[in-house]
């Protein structure tokens, strides 16, 4: 079983990835965090999240409220404890500065959104099959 957090702020995109990583082949134990204060205290197993798995993979969007994806990025990969998981940053921007910053970051891999709800699920899809099927992510 793959732990998945997925950190996104807006109820469509959650839906959507959730629905495709369903349809995916992998098992997949997908949780949310709406934005990057409760990422992080999900990731530090604080307050309501004490009993959190450690996740495999971390989905995260940049432009989230109260902490955004690039501060949560910067916060796993300074971590001793959170470091090894990977990271995705799967978001709507295409800004070059965004990208540089995120792999600067050490983000794992960013993807920008498709706007189009088939490409969205596709890409969902590919990620879940890279990630929970074809590499080997470190042990929790």
């Amino acid at each position: 079983m793959v732990n998945v957090l997925l950190v996104e702020d807006n109820p469509g995109d959650a839906r959507l990835a959730v629905e495709a990583l369903r349809e995916g082949g992998a098992k997949v134990q997908l949780h949310l965090a709406q934005d990057g204060v409760e990422a992080m205290a999900f990731l530090k197993r604080e307050g309501q999240h004490s009993d959190a798995p450690r996740p495999n993979l971390l989905l995260l969007d940049l432009n989230l409220p109260r902490k955004d994806g690039r501060e949560v990025l910067a916060e796993v990969k300074n971590d001793p404890q959170l470091r090894r998981i990977p990271v995705v940053v799967l978001t709507t921007s295409q800004a070059e500065q965004d990208v540089m910053s995120c792999y600067e970051l050490h983000a794992n891999c960013f993807i920008t959104k498709p706007v189009d709800l088939d490409q969205f699920i596709n890409v969902v899809k590919t990620i879940e099959g890279f990630w929970c099927q074809t590499v080997k992510l470190p042990p929790r």
